[in-house]
């Protein structure tokens, strides 16, 4: 990356960083988005036995891969402030790091599974397709994390193209071993939506073979001899990733597991109900990506000018990232609104389904706008390495604020499982509101102690 003076040259840097973010994230949204809807090709219980393993397995990659996040913030301000030289042995750490927790959430996953499936009282059959959706998916944890270290290294450089072409290569990887093993065609075993665990596992270490390839072969990266050198384990290293990176990794997870506590909550309604629900999160997580993208890419600019003590040109990255959040997010407000048949006739063909689904998405239209505001502001805050603050309002602003409205809604009132829709609405926007003002608060402090170390 280089340094920009104007906001043109800011906005085409941006952009130029963004795009392949967002068809990233959108193509590794796409597996989960292809698992879900080829399973309810093969059936409702499929459907929303892959719906309930995935509201599982989403919040604990979201929030363990986010503390791998770290990695991104820490090379970006080596990279600004030139000290090249302690990139690769951060990189190495930080693989360690993912293996470790890979193994760790394999472990804890293999006693916990059939107790938290066992609490949910799902019919059987919806039982037995979500366990082993599951398990098919663990043989994929330990590249899946790696490959959360390696892209953000790649990232952090402003080479955000490379882990584009990386994703979108796989996908077709993804989309044939999910046909292969869902329907059982040519001479494959048929596992129905369990299928779709195994094919994804396949498709992990597809990706972290080829992100090791580039990495070793193709310049720039070269030139930081990343992966050349197993270096001994730094448990102070560890520390501060750790330190920056578990306060990431909580927030994240209280954002994502709110909506997998709610669809928890929801197994009280039935199989239509729980395959509706998914169906229309599993959209509005696939639009998530667009917010997402723009704070991932203002982790990068922010913490490359924060790295070179350029506060002024920071918060102008921070200012563009929001509006461009605000902006997309009133084009996907509108094309919800538009099609929502249509969306809801992609997942399924059952009438039921369909007609259920296309009244949750109209909650989801609400969605947009508090995403649009609160996730940039996040990457903004990591580029500063500010995460703490962040960490405790999103706790209290999804778990204190919107799951108890949400419950009390559901319980109380008419609205049964609506109710949590709009929970998750107030809790959303309440992160929107309290993490503006920790952001200015942040850019303010930065500015004068620039000032007072002049």
């Amino acid at each position: 990356m280089n340094q920009t003076f104007s906001i043109k040259d800011k906005s085409t840097l941006f952009f130029h960083i963004l795009f392949p973010i967002l068809a990233t994230q959108i193509g590794l949204n796409l597996i989960n988005f292809v698992d879900t809807m080829m399973s309810g090709r093969a059936g409702a219980n499929d459907l929303a036995g892959v719906a309930i393993g995935s509201s599982l397995w989403v919040p604990v990659y979201t929030g363990l891969s986010g503390i791998l996040v770290a990695i991104t913030p820490i090379i970006a301000q080596y990279v600004g402030s030139k000290q090249r030289d302690k990139v690769p042995y951060s990189v190495m750490q930080g693989v360690y790091i993912s293996i470790v927790i890979a193994l760790v959430v394999a472990v804890i996953g293999g006693f916990l599974l059939e107790p938290i499936l066992g609490y949910m009282k799902l019919e059987t059959e919806v039982h037995d397709i979500a366990k082993e959706y599951l398990i098919g998916l663990s043989f994929g944890i330990v590249p899946l994390f790696m490959y959360s270290v390696l892209r953000s290294f790649i990232d952090a450089l402003g080479h955000t193209r490379v882990t584009m072409f990386i994703t979108l290569s796989s996908l077709p990887i993804n989309v044939l071993f999910n046909y292969l093993l869902i329907f059982g065609k040519f001479g494959f075993p048929k596992l129905g939506g369990a299928g779709a665990g195994y094919a994804t596992a396949i498709t992990y270490w597809l990706i972290v073979f080829l992100a090791v390839w580039i990495i070793l072969r193709k310049p720039p990266f070269t030139d930081y001899r990343v992966l050349r050198k197993l270096y001994s384990v730094s448990l102070s290293s560890w520390g501060e990733i750790l330190k920056l990176g578990l306060p990431i990794g909580f927030a994240i997870f209280f954002e994502t597991s709110i909506f997998s506590a709610v669809t928890l909550l929801m197994s009280e309604f039935n199989t239509i109900t729980i395959a509706a629900h998914q169906v229309a999160i599993n959209f509005a997580s696939l639009l998530y990506m667009i917010p997402l993208s723009i704070s991932m890419a203002l982790t990068i600019v922010v913490g490359f000018e924060v790295g070179a003590k350029r506060f002024t040109d920071a918060k102008q990255y921070s200012v563009l990232g929001i509006v461009i959040a605000v902006i997309m997010a009133l084009v996907c407000a509108s094309i919800i609104f538009t099609f929502e048949e249509s969306i809801a006739k992609m997942y399924s063909a059952n009438t039921a389904v369909i007609e259920l689904t296309t009244q949750f998405l109209v909650y989801a239209i609400f969605f947009q706008l508090s995403d649009a505001i609160a996730a940039p502001i996040q990457g903004a805050l990591r580029g500063y390495k500010d995460v703490n603050t962040t960490f405790v309002m999103t706790l209290i602003s999804y778990w204190v604020i919107g799951l108890p409205i949400g419950y009390a809604l559901a319980k109380f009132t008419s609205l049964g499982a609506f109710g949590y829709w709009i929970g998750l609405i107030v809790g959303l926007a309440a992160g929107a509101i309290t993490l503006s003002g920790r952001l200015l608060s942040v850019q303010k402090k930065a500015v004068n102690k620039n000032l007072s170390a002049e």
